[in-house]
């Protein structure tokens, strides 16, 4: 029996990360990914969620977040706000487009766009939520009010080396910038056009590296856009067009943060290799170089990803593997050739595979790790926790029905005690269950 060394994954089967791979996570997909490294010493991603199957942009929602202390070995901290969760949103709900993070005196605010009325492209806000962590609860605490006249997506906020933070955001070829009050959530005086940018378009980030400021963003290239960049002496500006350094990723949007971790300056981007559609979209990292005056070098696109740096981390022991205790829907058991009960027949429509008696120990988050086989390029399962529907996940090939070495993660909510119950659905591609481990978090 194999060993497996990575936090939030089961330890009974071993497979070591050489690289982070692109894309870095294929459970469920990703974008718009924002990174940071927090006083924990880990880079946390706050990503949106293309929900599947894909409607449009009008679907995204259940915003998600991905920790790591290596770069390779990434946890889902699990979902963190949805449209259900915000009392001004449109009451259609949907539309929770590409978000940001910041930390100011032992808080973190979350900033995510999001329209309040049913007419979505007339009444975007710009809401924060907060929370004492970084990776878990977090709650609504309102928009910020003042903000209005053009596209309010996409914020960014800066925190600077003196405390004072800057929020930015634009669309529809406008940019503005301004400082936050203190208290995160207000406007000091007013926004401002960031001026000279060169063909904006969307997906404003900021960061610092010495005593310079970035600023990178989308452009307009038809249908495949691409990221550019400018510099300043000053957060807001004005700006110094230096040029192109992401070429367009196959992707129809683009939209990216660079992060710096133990040394090493990283460009944070997503692709639809996966897919193939450019509104159900996939996270990748890959590095990023500077030239001696500061420009930055084109970013190469890469499969492999990037190597970890340090060790990975401990492995969590805190779990349960669990065989199916109902079958139905056309859906069987049989024993394969390792003596093990496997579900198949999970490509019928309405099959399914139930696991009842889940221990959420004192509820609250717990990951949980669906072992699988498939010979399709991209199988599926529907999930639902006690009713509740997680929509489809993701089972990419392991190359054949009997390589039961594929392994599909999310983290979810179980309830407290052993009555928690977990349902995969097939109908969606040619594919095998043998278990699930559900790995309950400490905090």
């Amino acid at each position: 029996m194999n060993m497996i060394k990575n936090e939030g994954i089961p330890v009974e089967r071993k497979h070591v990360k050489l690289t982070s791979q692109n894309p870095i996570i294929t459970t469920i997909y990703t974008a718009d990914p924002s990174a940071h490294v927090w006083e924990d010493g880990k880079v946390y991603i706050y990503a949106s969620h293309d929900m599947d199957p894909a409607r449009g942009c009008d679907l995204m929602d259940r915003y998600h977040v991905y920790s790591s202390s290596d770069m390779v070995n990434w946890l889902d901290e699990g979902e963190i706000l949805r449209s259900d969760d915000v009392a001004w949103g449109r009451p259609e709900g949907g539309f929770m487009w590409a978000p940001d993070c910041a930390y100011k005196n032992g808080t973190y605010y979350f900033y995510y766009p999001h329209p309040s009325g049913s007419n979505w492209n007339d009444t975007w806000k710009i809401g924060v939520a907060t929370s004492q962590k970084p990776g878990s609860g977090f709650k609504d605490q309102g928009y910020i009010s003042g903000l209005g006249g053009f596209a309010l997506i996409d914020p960014c906020v800066l925190v600077d080396d003196d405390g004072r933070a800057y929020m930015y955001y634009g669309g529809g070829s406008r940019c503005e910038g301004g400082e936050l009050n203190d208290d995160m959530m207000s406007i000091n005086g007013e926004m401002r056009e960031m001026e000279g940018l060169e063909d904006f378009h969307e997906a404003a980030w900021v960061f610092k590296r010495a005593d310079l400021y970035y600023l990178t963003y989308a452009d307009n290239l038809d249908g495949n856009n691409r990221m550019r960049y400018a510099t300043s002496k000053h957060p807001l500006g004005p700006w110094t067009y230096r040029g192109i350094f992401l070429e367009p990723t196959g992707c129809s949007t683009t939209h990216g943060s660079v992060a710096e971790f133990k040394g090493q300056w990283y460009l944070f981007y997503h692709n639809q290799e996966i897919s193939g559609q450019g509104n159900l979209r996939s996270m990748c990292i890959d590095y990023l170089y500077f030239n001696e005056d500061g420009t930055i070098q084109t970013v190469v696109q890469t499969k492999e990803g990037v190597k970890p740096v340090g060790d990975a981390p401990a492995p969590n022991t805190n779990q349960k593997t669990y065989s199916a205790s109902r079958v139905d829907g056309g859906a069987v058991v049989e024993t394969n050739e390792q003596g093990e009960s496997v579900v198949n027949r999970l490509d019928i429509e309405g099959s399914y595979c139930e696991f009842q008696a889940i221990n959420g120990e004192k509820g609250g988050r717990a990951a949980i790790h669906i072992r699988y086989a498939t010979a399709e390029r991209l199988a599926k399962l529907n999930l639902t926790v006690n009713g509740h529907d997680y929509s489809l996940l993701n089972a990419l090939s392991t190359g054949s029905l009997l390589d039961y070495s594929g392994l599909a993660s999310i983290t979810v909510q179980l309830e407290p005690g052993d009555d928690n119950i977990i349902r995969l659905t097939g109908g969606n591609g040619e594919i095998s269950v043998v278990s699930i481990t559900v790995s309950p978090f400490l905090d």
